[in-house]
């Protein structure tokens, strides 16, 4: 194995899926025998300063032409198209979902990022993608080669423990505190089933200051204040504790690339409530939940309530997804995937244009 370089925005240990699914390929990687150095680029992306471009575009350029790069898609979609062009290393871009497809853009600022992913994915030696969907909207929308393109689906770590399902049932909730996942709309809907006896937790950081005190008071106003916990970042350990306990799983996401946590809630068997949008519908398999369509609180509802007050179809829908989650790949599946594609362009430096 040879030398790479993985840049990644941002501080690496954030417990996001897309850090996660990036700290965990770069371990496997090396554990395989690669030497990779982790390239730490500015924490503005998606939108950064003049200043935090011109930084990152250096730190890639000084890269030298037998070093492939890969850059994660947070960064690599909102780099400057020109700059890009300058760096001499092989670039295969990691993109867990087209930036232009996050919920709450305004149109110029989605314009802005859809073009310049575009013109950046023109000039990359493959692709990384976490599934299917994605790489479908790579070709369709992006102009992507189907055949410069691999799916590394997410790997998956098995639990230790059992599931010991509280009383009353836990809804869980697990997703970053951004308009994207739909803690708005889950809230909503847990305002119309108050007539049940359940609890519920969103757990994920509070990226988004507006949204995060939208989302507190949203839950003032539903009357949700001593049955909704919005827990924030939880660690590890205590996240694996509210997967074992929790009896439903609940994202109301308007947008998924993948969406890790639904593999973590079919390991966990657990039953899940969710949208059908993205890749949801490739992500979760049939019956092992209900999808509905998003930005529909009482959709979300019904199939909640449905759940809740129907025990068998409660069990019927747990064992679907731990049947699935048993045969869920694990990282070192992931890592292979990126070894091979490594391998390909290993002795491919790109060619600058003049």
């Amino acid at each position: 194995m040879g030398r790479i370089a993985f840049a990644v925005p941002g501080d690496l240990t954030t417990l996001t899926g897309g850090y996660i699914y990036d700290r965990r390929v770069m371990q496997e990687l090396r554990d395989l025998g690669w030497q990779v150095d982790h390239i730490a680029l500015p924490a503005g992306f998606p939108n950064p300063t003049a200043q935090e471009m011109a930084d990152a575009l250096e730190q890639l350029r000084n890269l030298p032409f037998d070093c492939p790069v890969i850059i994660d898609g947070l960064a690599f979609g909102a780099l400057d198209p020109a700059g890009v062009t300058g760096i001499k290393a092989p670039i295969i871009a990691l993109v867990h979902h087209p930036l232009s497809k996050e919920s709450g853009l305004d149109p110029e600022m989605r314009d802005a990022l859809f073009a310049s992913e575009r013109a950046n994915l023109s000039q990359v030696a493959g692709v990384l993608v976490p599934s299917p969907h994605t790489a479908e909207i790579l070709t369709t929308e992006y102009g992507v080669p189907a055949d410069r393109t691999a799916i590394a689906r997410p790997g998956i770590d098995q639990p230790k423990g059992q599931r010991q399902p509280t009383t009353p049932p836990l809804i869980l909730s697990v997703g970053i505190q951004l308009p994207r996942k739909g803690h708005d709309v889950l809230l909503r809907a847990l305002g119309q089933i108050r007539d049940l006896d359940w609890r519920a937790t969103i757990v994920g950081a509070a990226l988004d200051q507006a949204y995060s005190e939208q989302l507190q008071a949203l839950m003032l106003a539903q009357g949700l204040q001593d049955r909704v916990t919005l827990a924030g970042q939880v660690a590890q350990e205590p996240l694996g504790q509210l997967y074992q306990q929790a009896s439903i799983f609940a994202l109301a996401t308007r947008y998924e690339g993948y969406g890790i946590v639904f593999d973590e809630a079919l390991v966990h068997g657990l039953p899940i409530v969710s949208c059908d949008a993205g890749a949801v519908a490739d992500t979760v398999p049939n019956g092992a939940g209900r999808l509905v369509p998003p930005d529909q609180p009482a959709a979300f509802a019904a199939a909640l309530r449905a759940l809740l007050t129907d025990e068998q179809a409660r069990q019927d829908c747990a064992s679907t997804s731990a049947m699935f989650g048993k045969t869920r790949p694990g990282w070192h599946d992931t890592a292979m995937i990126f070894s091979d594609l490594l391998k390909q362009h290993f002795s491919e430096p790109k060619q600058v244009q003049a």
